[in-house]
């Protein structure tokens, strides 16, 4: 059944999937805060092993992304701080051991991400992102749709994260994007 209008190049959705990106990053770093080194690291069975390894691993795609993105449409200067961070090699890649350079790195990122939304041209979204993936294939797809994964695949591991959170006892709040929409004034 097709979608009325183009929701994927909707500006506004990308704008608040951005900012629970940062809302979410925030509390998820602020509760994993409370657990040790050594529990932070400890393998625990995800697929990404540990806490470490799946932020890690969400950084990985996200700077791996913005990267990809950064290479078609350089002009866009809110992109420009990803060339301070580590280039991903490898999607399960350790960019940071020290949980508090992962959470610099990541409030890097998250700001990053906001102000590339906030600059973006809807006729870029609406155009195409030619890219290499990790195996090195040429793809092609909308820029609009490659953030709906982009937003979507955060969510994801961020799931993980809390899951493991919560096997450790750790309390994570609310992680629900409802809390962002706005209410309806009738």
């Amino acid at each position: 059944m097709p979608i009325r209008g183009d929701p994927m190049s909707d500006k506004q959705h990308f704008e608040l999937l951005a900012q629970y990106n940062r809302w979410m990053n925030d509390n998820l770093y602020r509760a994993v805060s409370a657990l040790s080194p050594q529990d932070i690291a400890q393998t625990r069975g995800a697929f990404f092993g540990s806490i470490l390894g799946t932020l890690n691993h969400i950084l990985v795609a996200d700077i791996t992304w913005l990267s990809r993105i950064c290479s078609h449409h350089h002009s866009i200067a809110a992109l420009q701080p990803l060339d301070s961070l580590p280039v991903p090699r490898a999607l399960n890649q350790i960019l940071f051991e020290d949980f508090g350079e992962l959470g610099n790195a990541r409030r890097t990122v998250d700001e990053v991400i906001l102000q590339f939304i906030d600059e973006v041209p809807v006729g870029i979204l609406e155009g195409a992102l030619h890219y290499r993936n990790m195996r090195g294939d040429s793809m092609s797809k909308k820029l609009a749709a490659v953030l709906i994964h982009f937003f979507n695949h955060q969510t994801h591991h961020r799931g993980q994260v809390t899951a493991l959170l919560s096997q450790a006892g750790v309390d994570y709040g609310v992680t629900d994007l409802i809390v962002m929409v706005p209410d309806c004034i009738d």
